[in-house]
């Protein structure tokens, strides 16, 4: 089981969070693909851009923080979180 939290924070407040959960045999990279997507739709969010920083926070640390400049809409938050939290 592959399971991630997505969360959107405005001013150091979560206003919302969601846990997808994923079981089938994809990669690890296309089970993270889909659970974003998940977490965008299930927000109604345009799925956000992966800069560099959030590469390289995702590889080192599984989380990875989606600000305004990864969105190509304008956001009414300060950011979208992901986690991972459990992986099989």
């Amino acid at each position: 089981m592959f399971r991630m939290w997505g969360k959107i924070f405005h001013e150091n407040h979560m206003l919302k969070d969601t846990v997808i959960c994923i079981d089938s045999d994809l990669n690890r990279t296309r089970k993270v693909y889909q659970a974003l997507e998940d977490i965008c739709y299930e927000f109604d969010l345009s799925k956000p851009l992966w800069l560099d920083h959030n590469k390289n926070d995702f590889i080192h640390h599984s989380k990875t923080r989606f600000n305004s400049d990864s969105f190509v809409e304008d956001i009414n938050f300060d950011f979208l979180e992901i986690q991972v939290i459990e992986e099989d």
